[in-house]
């Protein structure tokens, strides 16, 4: 059994930056992949970003790459998502989640074993 909680998020001004953090406890967390996803107001959940078990491949949504970047610190149990030159249309609730079944099925399913309870980001013009 994994738990994920997140944390780091707030508001913002465009151009700024922010670094969210998912703490897991679990002895499966550091053989699970994650993936950050968000949910905008009226929107459907979207994917962001995912990294595999030990840090050695990410994976980011077109909209983000080259500004957001994902990285995990297994000693601590934690995954980052470092959120910089952000938009007012990265404003969402954003999501982490785990599955031992790897990165692959983080990116392309919805259907996910651990999810966190959100932290709320806002971006303003």
């Amino acid at each position: 059994q994994v738990q994920l909680v997140e944390s780091g998020g707030g508001s913002v001004q465009a151009g700024g930056s922010l670094r969210l953090s998912c703490a897991a406890s679990g002895s499966s967390f550091s053989s699970a992949a994650v993936g950050w996803f968000r949910q905008a107001p009226g929107k459907e959940r979207a994917f962001v970003a995912a990294i595999n078990y030990n840090g050695g491949n990410t994976y980011y949504a077109d909209s983000v790459r080259g500004r957001f970047t994902i990285s995990r610190d297994n000693a601590k149990n934690t995954v980052y998502l470092q959120m910089n030159s952000l938009k007012p249309e990265d404003t969402a609730v954003y999501y982490c989640a785990a599955d031992v079944r790897g990165l692959r099925v983080v990116v392309i399913s919805a259907t996910l074993e651990y999810w966190g309870q959100g932290t709320q980001v806002t971006v303003s013009s």
